[in-house]
């Protein structure tokens, strides 16, 4: 099977159902952003492999990268095709979030000051993969406003990205990184 197909090659794209749109469709630029989510995590993921660290969240991201790929396939819905076959996303894999949110925050010192992204390489990088979730998030909602979109994806990619704050922070902390607290441009 050939990676390339050439039916692009103009600009437009098919989205499931068929339908042939522009590569510059809201649509297109939605479930680009949780594509490119799913690729930022998965350098966190590899990051996080090197260093042997949190076998168990590991496995954690690895299930929070399928569950892109439904919302993703969501998103790429062809209008009218309602009754294509797609995963449901459940509350549950909100909650899921939630519940190691909660966890993590019982360990970490308590928030006090906005702080800069950063700290070892790969919270760094949980910090990419967070903005890239609100990026995602934000073209998500956008395109609520021209159709139906189930909240519940956009639910999800909005506790998605505090987990990887505070996953950040996490991985900050048991690596002994220190968190640089933002003390904005009027301290001097």
């Amino acid at each position: 099977m050939k990676v390339y197909t050439k039916t692009g090659d103009l600009g437009d794209t098919a989205l499931y159902g068929g339908q042939r749109v522009s590569k510059s469709d809201i649509k297109i630029d939605s479930y680009g952003n949780v594509d490119e989510l799913n690729s930022s995590i998965g350098v966190v993921v590899s990051l996080l492999n090197e260093q042997k660290l949190l076998p168990e969240t590991v496995e954690q991201l690895h299930e929070i990268q399928e569950i892109l790929f439904d919302i993703g396939a969501h998103l790429a819905k062809q209008l009218g095709k309602e009754k294509l076959a797609l995963p449901e996303i459940k509350e549950d894999y909100i909650n899921i979030l939630e519940q190691q949110i909660d966890k993590w925050t019982e360990e970490l010192p308590e928030l006090k000051f906005f702080i800069l992204p950063g700290g070892n390489i790969i919270a760094a990088h949980t910090h990419i993969a967070r903005t890239v979730c609100r990026r995602a998030e934000r073209s998500a909602v956008l395109l609520s406003h021209q159709e139906s979109v189930e909240p519940i994806l956009i639910k999800y990619l909005n506790r998605l990205s505090d987990y990887l704050f505070v996953l950040s922070r996490y991985i900050n902390y048991i690596s002994k990184s220190v968190e640089i607290i933002w003390l904005g441009r009027l301290r001097k």
